[in-house]
């Protein structure tokens, strides 16, 4: 265990804001706090000693049991479009800002989710339940192991305090760290309320902060809104190439720094299907898998709406105009590396296509199939598909392809396996860790598959289980906004 050390004062970088951005609220205790999880690797980044006693101070300063007068901590003011439709308030109804502190050379904001009600609860209770929290913290290490923009999980602590939800569970308060989390909604708000000296003021707050070379632009607005652009373009063709789906990417849930925010109804692909949808609440099938870039658009098309006041809409108009050739260049790039092509010949995408056809007709696999071709086990793959025939000849397309490339087949698998994991988060690891947390209080196969996520490229003998096809009962896993 680390060594407790006392913790770093927090900053109150979002407070120099405009009032209306935010409100200062308190935290609202939970009984009987324990611990459930902390990430060491993290805590030590920060400067925060941690050690899972019932006694550290730490325990009740994160619970949200004991913040101390002098913090002053706040829930954030956004709206957003949920769903496609504009929904003129939401904000922080159940995360509580604890202030920023120092972060590699940087800032991070340290917040509490499911420290009770705020202003911005509506008709809710302010709080998270373990169920959900597991999920997000497993979800945003493991996707930080990917080296996908996420926000990050540096502790969650439990209550028996019951929470309804579908039905009665526990609460949990889940502490998260980001650079910021500030969101797309966070601009619509102001911009809809007709508050444009606040807009002017949060996108200079952002670029000061966030985006710093943007301000030796001519058009430091306009530059702002390219680079959120490239930045969204990005973050969605990552998670294409790793097979996840947001499940809910409202607006409200989008982040302005190209981070992945808010892990809901969130799922890898098992079975390839590219019209995958991992919410059951999502009727339409707005958020499908095949969906998540059209969504990322019109996302950035509502955030351009809103920076009205501030750019020429000629301006904004170009940098969307850029963002689908952007997304499909860093994509086929993305999926290029997976196949372990390091030239770029024009058929590509056709290769890359008629794989993914091919596996969504067999139901077959994505992270397996990636893995396996990676580890150079072409030979193995025929049995995953009722007519071999076609596999054999989309190989023998792939081997006719690889001939041209000029590096030694080792060096070319050695790269694959760098971008192809061995190791997700598949719905039902998270399921079992849960279900172990929830009715036996045993959080150890929480640490386990945080252990594993971290290193998802590696192989890890100890963790092999994990890499195995999910079993039938996967596939009943049910998930809503709720999760």
């Amino acid at each position: 265990m680390m060594k407790p050390v006392e913790f770093p004062v927090f900053g109150r970088r979002y407070q120099s804001l405009p009032a209306s951005c935010y409100r200062h609220v308190r935290p609202t205790p939970i009984p009987a706090p324990y611990w459930v999880a902390i990430n060491h690797a993290l805590a030590g980044q920060l400067g925060v000693g941690l050690d899972a006693t019932q006694d550290h101070p730490g325990l009740a300063l994160f619970a949200g049991n004991a913040a101390p007068e002098s913090l002053d901590t706040l829930a954030a003011l956004y709206s957003g479009h949920q769903f496609g439709v504009y929904v003129p308030q939401l904000g922080d109804g159940r995360a509580l800002l604890l202030g920023d502190v120092p972060w590699g050379g940087a800032r991070a904001e340290v917040q509490l989710k499911g420290a009770g009600q705020t202003p911005f609860s509506r008709m809710g209770d302010g709080r998270a339940v373990l169920r959900s929290s597991v999920r997000e913290y497993l979800c945003s290490e493991a996707m930080h192991g990917l080296g996908i923009p996420t926000t990050r999980a540096l502790c969650l602590i439990g209550s028996d305090m019951p929470v309804y939800r579908e039905q009665v569970e526990s609460a949990a308060v889940l502490t998260r760290v980001a650079q910021s989390f500030v969101r797309f909604g966070s601009f619509e708000v102001l911009c809809y309320r007709d508050l444009h000296d606040e807009l002017k003021a949060l996108a200079d707050f952002v670029i000061r902060h966030h985006y710093p070379d943007c301000l030796n632009t001519d058009q430091p607005y306009a530059a702002f809104f390219a680079e959120v652009c490239e930045r969204t373009a990005r973050l969605v063709a990552q998670w294409q190439a790793v097979g996840f789906c947001h499940g809910v990417m409202n607006t409200d849930n989008m982040s302005i720094l190209g981070l992945t925010l808010d892990y809901g109804p969130f799922g890898f692909l098992d079975a390839f299907d590219a019209a995958h949808i991992c919410n059951h609440s999502d009727d339409s099938g707005r958020y499908a898998y095949n969906q998540q870039p059209r969504v990322a658009l019109w996302n950035l098309q509502c955030l351009a709406s809103s920076l009205l006041p501030l750019v020429p809409e000629a301006v904004l108009l170009s940098a969307l105009q850029g963002f689908r050739p952007r997304f499909e260049t860093l994509y086929l790039g993305m999926m290029r590396a997976k196949l372990g092509l390091a030239r770029e010949l024009e058929d590509d995408w056709g290769l890359i296509e008629s794989l993914l056809l091919l596996m969504q007709a067999r139901q077959v696999d994505f992270t397996l199939l990636f893995r396996s071709l990676s580890e150079g086990a072409m030979d193995g793959i025929a049995c995953w598909f009722d007519d071999p025939h076609a596999w054999l000849a989309w190989r023998a397309r792939y081997l006719a392809r690889l001939s041209a490339e000029d590096r030694p087949e080792s060096a070319r698998l050695e790269a694959m396996r760098r971008v192809n994991p061995k190791y997700i988060l598949r719905n039902y690891l998270a399921e079992t860790a849960i279900a172990k947390a929830r009715d036996e209080r045993d959080y150890s196969e929480i640490e386990r598959l945080a252990r594993c996520l971290a290193r998802p490229f590696d192989d890890q003998p100890e963790f092999e289980s994990y890499a195995a096809l999910p079993p039938d009962w996967a596939g009943e896993i049910c998930l809503s906004c709720s999760s």
